[in-house]
């Protein structure tokens, strides 16, 4: 692979990680309810999971997911639910005030969201089957596949990881401007309104 491939590539995974969708709505909604640190488990556990999907891409499973719907439908409301869920009990919560006090901001525990962006992330079967058409496009036949593919995969992951990282900062900032009981309350309320967008998103991005 050259470097004017390599460097269109970057790119381009640059411009898709900007693009506001499942995860970074979830990441954001996170900053907004949690805090930095739980949104920035949610980065790292969205860079795991576009790590994978990109993998099983690399390996042909998006073909195969491509075959199935019944993987399609069932997959994708795995993470939607997910979300949704938790969303849900994060507007619950406010609204009893348990989340309003600055000692209970981390009530959505980082392990949480770490694993709450892999799942949407990772399983998404449009995520994968995304990745089977959107990688070949820089792989060059004169050079070996697996090393190629590492290094689009490594690639993505950063680029990836720095623009949700964005996010995650830019929401933890405009979150640490509220900082009254009443403000804190809604905030809280927004936040569990993302998570469950977030969910919807995912839903809508499968179809």
């Amino acid at each position: 692979m050259n470097g004017e491939l390599w460097a269109g590539f970057a790119i381009a995974s640059l411009i898709v990680g900007l693009l506001p969708g499942p995860g970074v709505t979830s990441i954001v909604g996170y900053a907004l309810t949690a805090g930095l640190r739980t949104a920035l488990a949610s980065v790292f556990g969205a860079t795991l999971g576009n790590a994978v999907a990109m993998a099983l891409s690399l390996v042909g499973v998006g073909v195969l997911l491509a075959d199935s719907p019944g993987a399609f439908f069932l997959l994708k409301w795995i993470g939607a639910a997910y979300l949704v869920v938790l969303g849900g009990y994060t507007m619950l919560a406010a609204r009893r005030g348990s989340l309003v006090a600055d000692r209970d901001v981390g009530a959505i525990r980082p392990r949480t969201a770490f694993w709450g962006t892999f799942a949407i992330t990772s399983i998404n079967p449009k995520t994968i089957i995304f990745f089977v058409a959107f990688t070949p496009q820089f792989i060059s036949p004169d050079h070996g596949y697996w090393l190629q593919a590492a290094l689009l995969l490594a690639t993505f992951s950063a680029v990836v990881t720095l623009s949700d990282g964005f996010y995650a900062v830019a929401a933890s900032w405009i979150a640490g401007f509220l900082k009254g009981p009443d403000v804190r309350l809604w905030s809280q309320r927004i936040g569990g309104s993302v998570l469950i967008a977030a969910g919807l998103l995912t839903v809508a991005a499968s179809a």
